[in-house]
């Protein structure tokens, strides 16, 4: 009786956690044992709820346009997952990688195609690496940088994971030896929608496969103007939000070797942002105020929410000079004002970025957002829903 009550109770457990935590619950006859071993299975998908998105950007001569509305809107995106949930509750990381292909000064051996960046959830290095990119003349060949993804990139075989490429460029998309067919059947094994912009015409982008690229695994099509100029609405809230990012960075407390590199680095991004518009360094500082700008590899604050951290183990030449000749007692309160002031900070900026929504969408006028910005979270959001994804209002 004992065990028929464990084995009950285990079933249970399993069917509670494949509804409420999977993005594809569905509701299936099975038996209490195939219950009892998806319970280890849905505790890992739960773990491992993350949405993977490779850019993948021509960089050859005359794709400055779309390199800068890809750094533009590389914090919409963010922004976007933020108000994500995955079946009931959970909510998703992300990941984004970066490829490069079509410049001149890549090596010709390798397709004219680099790996500018793995999956990454560090939104500081995403910036970067956005920001490193230039433009030269090239050969851009799309089926070899799909291919070349897919090889290299860890995409998982968690089949509720949202996994979705976004190519870009702006030559036919049959250049290269290898047949972009194979390259997006391969896509589709791996269950990574293939969604193709192209940059110009829309029935030349059709003509040049750019459309049936994107038909075969499922993806999405899409022509925009690259060299539109993308209209940004100034709102009363802006400087504000740029002010209260000012105090965010305060309450950062660098630890280790990477510590203050990264502190350096987070401020090279707010530089970055702001040189290109202020617009855009709004757009940072709310995604700075989101749960997926965390940084626990260096911010003693983000470290603190791990399950697994203790002050005690922290070698003390690893500590900010502020810290160092601290008690252990004394560090913890220090975190947590530091984290108490940052909660503070970052609600204040969502609620500003609440109302300058409001305030963007009575001013704006139709097709004045980025031509890249609608092509993309119109189709991560229509994709994410076959997932069984939903965004807070």
């Amino acid at each position: 009786m004992k065990n028929a009550r464990q084995i009950l109770g285990a079933g249970l457990m399993a069917f509670t956690l494949a509804t409420s935590t999977a993005c594809e619950a569905k509701t299936k006859k099975t038996s209490k044992e195939t219950l009892i071993a998806q319970v280890m299975t849905n505790k890992e998908k739960t773990a491992n709820n993350t949405v993977k998105i490779a850019l993948l950007l021509d960089t050859s001569n005359s794709m400055d346009g779309l390199i800068n509305q890809a750094k533009a809107q590389l914090w919409d995106i963010v922004n976007k997952f933020t108000h994500a949930k995955c079946g009931n509750e959970t909510r998703p990381k992300l990941e984004i990688a970066l490829y490069q292909y079509g410049n001149d000064a890549l090596s010709s051996k390798e397709g004219y195609i680099q790996q500018v960046l793995d999956f990454s959830g560090d939104l500081d290095e995403i910036s970067e690496k956005l920001f490193s990119l230039t433009t030269n003349g090239g050969e851009e060949y799309c089926g070899t940088v799909i291919q070349t993804s897919l090889k290299q990139l860890d995409w998982g075989k968690n089949p509720d994971n949202l996994k979705m490429i976004f190519i870009a460029g702006n030559e036919p998309f049959t250049q290269g030896k290898l047949n972009y067919v194979d390259a997006v059947t391969n896509a589709k094994e791996k269950d990574v929608v293939v969604n193709t912009i192209f940059c110009g015409n829309y029935e030349q982008g059709i003509n040049t496969k750019w459309k049936d690229g994107a038909k075969r695994t499922g993806g999405e099509y899409m022509a925009i103007d690259h060299n539109k100029q993308v209209v940004h609405i100034d709102t009363p809230y802006d400087d504000i939000i740029i002010k209260l990012n000012g105090k965010l960075n305060k309450t950062y407390i660098s630890y280790g070797s990477l510590g203050q590199v990264k502190m350096e680095a987070q401020a090279t991004q707010d530089t970055n942002a702001y040189e290109m518009e202020e617009a855009v360094a709004v757009k940072r500082a709310v995604s700075k105020s989101s749960r997926l700008y965390s940084n626990s590899s260096w911010d003693l604050v983000d470290a603190s929410d791990d399950s697994g951290f203790d002050v005690s183990k922290i070698k003390k030449e690893q500590l900010p000079a502020t810290l160092k000749g601290k008690s252990n007692a004394e560090i913890e309160t220090f975190i947590a004002e530091k984290k108490a002031e940052r909660k503070k900070i970052q609600k204040e900026i969502r609620e500003l970025n609440t109302k300058r929504n409001a305030y963007i969408a009575k001013n704006q006028k139709e097709g004045s957002k980025g031509e890249l910005e609608n092509a993309m979270l119109n189709a991560i959001e229509r994709q994410a829903s076959k997932k069984d994804y939903r965004w807070e209002k």
